[in-house]
C-alpha cells in the first residue's frame, strides 16, 4: 500500500496529513481556512489520491502558516508514500480550462525540488483568502515533496477560477506521475537507478 501519515507540530501550527496514492480521490480536509479546504478537495478529487488533512493554526495572525505548513506536510506525505518510486510514470502534465482560466502544469517527481510559477492574480483576496498563499502552498509542497513543478497561467481574470484551475491542473498531472507504468512496474524511472 502506497500510504503515509505525517504529523507536524510547531509553535504556529498542528498538522496531520494522511494520503493513499492508490485511492479514488476521497477527501476529508479541515484546515480552518475555507477556500483552502475547497482547493485541497480539488487536489484530492482530481489526482485520485485519498487525503485526510487536519490543521490548526495561528489564525489570529493570518492564514499563512497554516497554508504553508500544510504544503510541507502534504509534500512529506507524498514523498514517503512514493517510497523508492519504483514503477511510477514519474512525469505528468495537464492543460486545464475552467471558464475564463487556463492553467498548464508540468511536473517531475525527481527528488529535485524546483518551482516555476507564472500565475498572476488580479485580486489580492478570494473571500478572506490571500491569493499569494496559493504560490506559498505550492512552493512548500514542491520543496518537501521533491517535485520539479512548473505552473503557467495561459489566461484568466477571475481569481477563484485561476486558483482552482491551478490546483486541478497540478492534480491531473500528479495523477499521471504517481501511477504505475505497466511496462516498467519493477524499474526505477531513471538511468541513474535511483530517484
Amino acid at each position: 500500500m502506497r500510504t503515509a501519515t505525517i504529523t507536524r507540530q510547531t509553535a504556529e501550527t498542528e498538522i496531520s496529513v494522511t494520503v493513499n496514492l492508490d485511492g479514488t480521490g476521497a477527501y476529508d480536509n479541515q484546515t480552518g481556512v475555507g477556500f483552502f479546504d475547497h482547493m485541497l478537495d480539488q487536489l484530492a478529487r482530481h489526482s485520485l489520491i485519498d487525503m485526510t488533512i487536519r490543521a490548526k493554526g495561528d489564525y489570529h495572525i493570518d492564514d499563512h502558516h497554516t497554508v504553508e505548513d500544510t504544503g510541507i506536510a502534504l509534500g512529506q506525505a507524498l514523498a514517503q508514500a512514493l517510497g523508492d518510486k519504483k514503477g511510477i510514470n514519474r512525469y505528468g502534465e495537464c492543460h486545464l480550462a475552467m471558464d475564463d482560466a487556463q492553467v498548464r502544469c508540468a511536473l517531475d517527481l525527481s527528488a529535485r525540488p524546483y518551482l516555476i510559477w507564472n500565475v498572476a492574480f488580479e485580486a489580492q483576496k478570494i473571500g478572506t483568502f490571500d491569493t499569494e498563499l496559493v504560490r506559498e502552498f505550492f512552493q512548500a509542497f514542491s520543496t518537501h515533496g521533491g517535485i520539479t513543478l512548473h505552473v503557467d497561467q495561459i489566461h484568466g481574470f477571475n481569481a477563484h477560477h485561476v486558483a482552482e484551475a491551478a490546483f486541478k491542473s497540478v492534480a491531473r498531472a500528479l495523477r499521471t506521475a504517481v501511477e504505475t507504468d505497466p511496462r516498467k512496474a519493477d524499474a526505477i524511472p531513471s538511468t541513474k537507478g535511483a530517484l
